[in-house]
């Protein structure tokens, strides 16, 4: 008896074609190169318009934003074109691609530079999207579009893998980014790079759309046509809206509350964005890494940690404490979120319709923080909102689910402990927000952030006293003693470097005085009659707030001039200013302007001073040592320095400060004496920063 031959399906067969392989690592190379660039482009092109804004950290949440409003763009255009013929996709995608190539390279024009502005939150969207619109669209719409075009045709088609690998494509560029990009290539010569790459991806990705055009049959009918599904009811349409949008904004709301008191630079963008995108890549990659109740009790634990860590008691936490509890705390959220979107993911039938809402979602999210937040609100409520949002969406997936114990009984003590934990912490994340202004005479807020001026009492040690805060960062303390209101405090005091510029300089007759950045304007205490104090401030509340609620603007003796907007555009556009010394103390909370440290702002710095005039450069940080960088820029142009640090006087309400003091002498420093003290400190040595180039990993303390 003769056995029987063994015959393939035509599916199995075409599952063995060597064929199909070679053409599923095609279709994933170019998944995966444009969702490298998707997110390599973010930090570059931020970092390049950051000094522009004055280096604030909204800048970036800002940006953050712009992103999600063209990823929303793109997976509109991929739905819409979904639902066309497979020509006319192929001719359309193909002739935006040329199109896009016009754009090359990405580099921001230099008339973009905004006035003087409260809110450049439109001057940065019009950058943007000049700069990378077109190019950003299309690439955020590859990923669906590609997926789209695989699938037709293919009964066992898995597109939302391609999901996971796009993801992984994008999580790559974030972590290079930090580690082999930013240390290593000046950011024009990265952008330049980035130009040339995704020109190769649009030689590719034309290719693929010519292919699609080749391969179209005349009776081959578009995606959702050839195959019938039933419609998503409109409250799972919601719901999808609703956990994208909340995964965002505890995404721009986390990276803003970390950023915004260490430093607005991309290693602490890209820590929380590369969170982000690795809880996509764990529930889209198709092996089911979420687990239902095991990520809910982390979600409990993480939201109370974070409910904990945002009350006044935690606020003067340091990073190694605060980083890795907040991003821990949001890859719990994101997962969870994420988890739970992808339990409730569509067939591939409604696969655009499904990226179009997730990408709605995010730009919702973006939006909530970016832009109604700051409008809205008058201090950081944003993250106590996300939170407890995320609370209320998984006990509404619980519900919503039948094959949660709450859906089959409602006494289920499962739904009641989950229902209680989440009004515990619903009510807790009030509290907290409502404590953020408790005690403060004023709490005010725009793009730059939020500023609090509190009245505290006197103690045995010290006096009456009124401070500004930004953050969690005292920026300036007056003393509400009559007698004692012009009185110079915190890091300003007579022994420390800025004092000791000031007064070694007043043997010179009337000075001609600069300073980046106001505060409550206490170096103008130090004003005489006859000189002249320029202050260079690129928030307008700081001015409204030092003008109305300190007293040193009105009593000095100097003549006061307030120069808006960024200090780098002003000095750039006038004439030699010839100042006596130049203070340079621009900080928001405790975040650096890196672009008023660079080998060009001393440059520039030193175009507005006297032969002889003394430059003081305020180094004083919690967590990053300038010192180094300082010096290095210093030495690159042959200048003297001497590194001041002073003792504080707690009664006095003088700190510890950190102090540069540059000239192009060393006879034009100040000389010890038994009054005023200066030491060297020997600096690590660094390659100066420049307006191309820094590196934020080698001064971390």
């Amino acid at each position: 008896m003769s056995t029987p031959a063994i015959t393939e399906s035509p599916t199995e067969a075409a599952a063995n074609d060597p064929r199909r392989y070679t053409a599923l690592a095609a279709w994933g190379a170019i998944l995966f190169l444009s969702a490298f660039l998707l997110f390599q482009v973010q930090p570059i092109l931020t970092k390049l318009i950051l000094p522009w804004f004055g280096g604030a950290a909204a800048v970036w949440t800002t940006c953050l934003m712009f992103f999600q409003l063209a990823y929303l763009l793109g997976n509109l255009y991929a739905h819409w074109l979904g639902k066309q013929s497979p020509r006319i996709q192929s001719n359309l995608h193909a002739a935006l691609l040329a199109a896009s190539l016009l754009i090359l390279p990405i580099l921001p024009k230099a008339s973009w530079k905004p006035p003087a502005a409260e809110n450049p939150t439109l001057y940065i969207l019009g950058v943007l999207a000049t700069t990378i619109g077109l190019p950003f669209v299309i690439l955020s719409a590859t990923s669906p579009l590609l997926q789209t075009w695989y699938v037709r045709g293919r009964a066992s088609g898995r597109p939302y893998r391609f999901y996971a690998l796009s993801n992984a494509g994008s999580f790559l560029a974030l972590l290079s980014y930090p580690v082999l990009v930013e240390p290593y290539f000046t950011t024009r010569h990265q952008a330049i790079a980035w130009s040339l790459a995704y020109a190769l991806f649009v030689v590719c990705c034309a290719a693929i759309a010519f292919r699609q055009r080749g391969n179209s049959r005349p009776q081959e009918k578009p995606l959702g046509a050839a195959r019938s599904a039933p419609n998503v009811p409109w409250t799972l349409r919601l719901l999808w809206i609703a956990l994208a949008a909340d995964a965002a904004a505890l995404l721009l709301a986390i990276t803003n509350h970390l950023s915004q008191n260490v430093a607005a630079v991309p290693m602490l963008w890209i820590v929380p964005l590369s969170i982000y995108l690795l809880t996509l890549i764990l529930c889209f990659e198709g092996h089911g890494r979420y687990r239902r109740f095991f990520f809910l009790r982390l979600l409990a634990v993480a939201l109370g940690g974070m409910t904990y860590a945002l009350s006044p008691d935690f606020a003067n936490a340091g990073p190694l404490l605060q980083v890795p509890l907040f991003c821990a705390g949001l890859f719990v959220c994101c997962m969870v979120c994420h988890g739970e979107l992808e339990k409730l993911k569509p067939p591939p039938e409604h696969l655009t319709l499904f990226y179009l809402l997730l990408s709605a979602g995010g730009a919702l999210g973006g939006i909530f923080v970016g832009v109604i937040a700051p409008w809205l609100f008058h201090s950081f409520y944003e993250l106590p909102i996300a939170l407890a949002g995320c609370a209320v969406l998984m006990l509404t997936v619980m519900l919503r689910d039948p094959a949660t114990p709450p859906h089959r009984r409602w006494a289920n003590p499962i739904f009641l402990i989950s229902a209680a934990l989440t009004v515990t912490i619903v009510a807790s994340l009030f509290q907290v927000a409502m404590r953020q202004d408790e005690g403060d005479r004023v709490t005010a807020r725009n793009f730059y952030g939020v500023l609090r001026v509190r009245d505290l009492p006197p103690t045995d040690r010290l006096p009456f006293r009124r401070e500004l805060v930004n953050g969690t960062i005292v920026h300036g303390i007056e003393i509400l003693d009559r007698d004692r209101l012009e009185q110079p405090t915190t890091y300003y005091g007579p022994q420390s470097g800025a004092g000791m510029a000031l007064l070694s300089a007043q043997a010179r007759g009337p000075l001609r005085v600069g300073v980046v950045g106001l505060g409550a304007g206490t170096l103008a205490g130090y004003g005489r009659a006859g000189d002249r104090f320029t202050f260079y401030e690129i928030n307008p509340l700081v001015t409204r707030i030092a003008r109305t609620q300190f007293a040193f603007l009105r009593q000095s003796k100097a003549a006061i001039e307030i120069v808006p907007g960024d200090a780098r555009l002003s000095l750039e556009s006038e004439p030699p200013r010839n100042f006596d010394v130049l203070l340079v103390d621009a900080f928001s909370g405790d975040a650096i302007p890196i672009h008023l440290l660079t080998k060009e702002a001393f440059q520039l710095y030193l175009r507005h001073l006297r032969p002889d005039g003394l430059l003081a450069i305020h180094a004083s940080n919690k967590y990053l040592d300038l010192t180094p960088v300082v010096e290095a820029a210093a030495r690159s142009l042959n200048l003297n320095t001497a590194s001041v640090i002073n003792t504080a006087d707690e009664p006095s309400l003088i700190f510890t400060a950190d102090w540069i003091l540059i000239a192009r002498a060393k006879q034009d420093l100040p000389v010890q004496s038994p009054v005023i003290a200066w030491t060297r400190v020997p600096p690590k040595i660094l390659p100066p920063w420049t307006d191309d180039y820094s590196n934020l990993l080698k001064i971390l303390k």
